[in-house]
């Protein structure tokens, strides 16, 4: 299996030499964090090798495939957010959104190591830089939504998403009060055999790409 990947998913042979024990949960997280970190990077540097052409392409297809997933939105509120780093631009799909009668949210980092907020979001309303100069709303209530989309970097066969490493969506549906749909969005490129989920990863209710 570990011919699918940029570097080796398991670094034990890097550990000190001799022991004769099973390594902590400490020394297994840290093998499993360096390889995220590694298949991070590769998987970033494919997404932001797309032409515009491609990446509008994929947009488009993942954008008929989440009305797929959902249904109808009128009356939900839907946790979109704002493309950075090559993701799948979902904007005009949030529009339309609203367009049918759905509500939009997008998420918006309070501090490091806290859970996101979601505040509510109409085209007009003013945006300010957030964490990682990612577009938020300045302002507005903070709301509940129905449905969560979690922008990717990666995912595997068990719904698992491979983030940007900061923990905020997990810590997010970790405490929320009220269960939301989870939908993982990227592209299908991005699948990897396993991101080796550890306690606190949470599987999406559900994969959208571009395939």
């Amino acid at each position: 299996m570990s011919g699918e990947y940029a570097s080796p998913p398991c670094f034990m042979h890097e550990l000190e030499p001799g022991r004769d024990h099973a390594p902590a949960p400490r020394d297994a997280w840290a093998d499993v964090a360096r390889w995220r970190q590694a298949e991070r990077k590769r998987l970033l540097d494919a997404r932001l090798a797309l032409d515009v052409a491609a990446r509008h392409d994929s947009a488009n297809r993942i954008a008929a495939a989440l009305d797929r997933t959902i249904g109808k939105t009128g009356g939900r509120t839907v946790s979109s957010y704002w493309p950075f780093r090559g993701e799948p631009d979902l904007r005009n799909w949030s529009i339309r959104v609203i367009e049918r009668g759905g509500r939009i949210a997008l998420p918006v980092v309070i501090r490091k190591n806290w859970p996101l907020e979601f505040r509510a979001w109409t085209p007009g309303d003013p945006l300010e830089r957030g964490m990682w100069n990612i577009l938020v709303p300045a302002r507005g209530p903070s709301v509940q939504p129905d449905i969560v989309i979690a922008p990717l970097v990666g995912f595997d066969a068990a719904n698992y998403r491979l983030g940007y490493g900061g923990g905020f969506f997990d810590r997010t549906l970790a405490t929320l009060p009220r269960r939301a749909f989870v939908i993982g969005v990227g592209y299908a490129a991005s699948r990897v055999a396993t991101i080796y989920p550890q306690p606190h990863d949470i599987a999406m209710d559900a994969i959208v790409t571009d395939a």
